[in-house]
């Protein structure tokens, strides 16, 4: 699992470094100091996953995040910082982020965090989790037919189930499905549904009440 560092901070990168390096399966391939040295990073040393801080000076994590996802769409991002306000949040999730993380999190937390983000989980901090739910909830839930006029029945099956956190790998084993079927039928979904990624493709869900039950 080769991971990218993106923090401002040398000694936070030093740190994060130390930590993921404990994990045999990680391997440290770069450590940047700002948004635009992700970028290039994330294009010469192709990592698969960038753990990255949000408020630096030039390129800030937003529109590094934003630029990696629609230059590299198959890198995840997962969010390690310090902010917990409503505007870095649902920006850096507006943008593309997998997951969002604060930097007083546990060691064994991020780990696991990494691990299920590209495992194709979405994680959240337990500090900023309840604000995401607040927010689909003031959206107010909408009728679960404006998704199933939209979708098929089995796009409706596969969407239930990634609103419930499960991987492509999940989904295949619970609906008696291919891996690769599933990925076909979540390349659609995120088409038809308009959006980029599976955290957005979730929310949708979970306003229409998809992911109840």
């Amino acid at each position: 699992m080769k991971i990218l560092i993106c923090d401002d901070q040398a000694v936070v990168r030093d740190g994060l470094e130390l930590l993921l390096k404990l994990e045999r399966d990680f391997e440290v391939v770069g450590a940047a100091s700002d948004g635009a040295e992700a970028l290039e990073m994330t294009a010469s040393r192709k990592p698969d996953l960038v753990l990255m801080d949000l408020k630096m000076p030039g390129m800030n994590g937003i529109e590094a995040t934003r630029q990696i996802r629609a230059r590299h769409p198959e890198v995840k991002i997962l969010v390690l910082t310090t902010y917990d306000d409503d505007e870095w949040l649902f920006d850096a999730l507006r943008a593309g982020a997998h997951g969002y993380l604060l930097k007083d999190m546990p060691r064994e937390e991020i780990v696991r965090a990494i691990r299920g983000t590209l495992a194709g989980k979405t994680f959240l901090d337990p500090g900023v989790a309840g604000k995401v739910l607040e927010q689909v909830t003031s959206a107010g839930k909408q009728p679960e037919t404006l998704l199933t006029e939209k979708l098929t029945e089995r796009e409706v099956d596969v969407l239930r189930l990634i609103a419930r956190g499960l991987t492509n790998a999940d989904i295949a084993e619970r609906l008696a499905l291919s891996e690769g079927t599933v990925r076909n039928h979540v390349s659609a979904i995120l088409s038809k549904l308009g959006v980029s990624d599976r955290t957005q493709a979730a929310v949708i869900a979970i306003q229409h009440g998809l992911g109840e039950g």
